[in-house]
This record gives structure tokens, sequence and C-alpha cells, in this order.
């Protein structure tokens, strides 16, 4: 069957992000105050797979693997 796995990257808590800080600073110029921003990186991967379970193992293993450094990101999946 086929499963499609959304998976959601993001820094860890008190980790910097450089990309969110200059979003924020670009959107306070332009008339957007935002009291904070951060930045994600969402993956949509369709598998065949014998079920729901089987896709979120994998889509664990894909994260732990390559998808995310463990000591500085945090990660989300549905499937």
């Amino acid at each position: 069957m086929s499963y499609t796995v959304k998976i959601t990257i993001s820094l860890k808590e008190g980790m910097l992000d450089p990309e969110a800080r200059a979003i924020q600073h670009a959107l306070s110029n332009l008339g957007f105050a935002t009291e904070s921003l951060s930045t994600a990186q969402v993956f949509f991967i369709t598998m065949d797979v014998p079920s729901a379970g089987d896709a979120r193992q994998r889509a664990e293993e894909m994260c732990e693997r390559l998808l995310a450094n463990p000591v500085i990101h945090s990660y989300e999946i549905e499937v």
C-alpha cells in the first residue's frame, strides 16, 4: 500500500537560526512586527509499505540516518 509521510525538521530550542533572524528583521522593516520566528524544512515522501506503522518506522530511520542531525534538530512525522 502507498503512504505519504510528512516530515518536519526544525532546530531544537536554543539553537541559533540565522535564516529566521534575517526573515524576522526583513518583516520588521516592512512593518510586520513579530514576537518570534523560526524556520523548518518539510519533506513529503511517498512510499510503498505494508502499513502506516511501517511508513512511520521508515521515516524515523530516514531522519536518524540522513535528514536530521539529532544534536541540533528535532523532527515530527505524520503519516
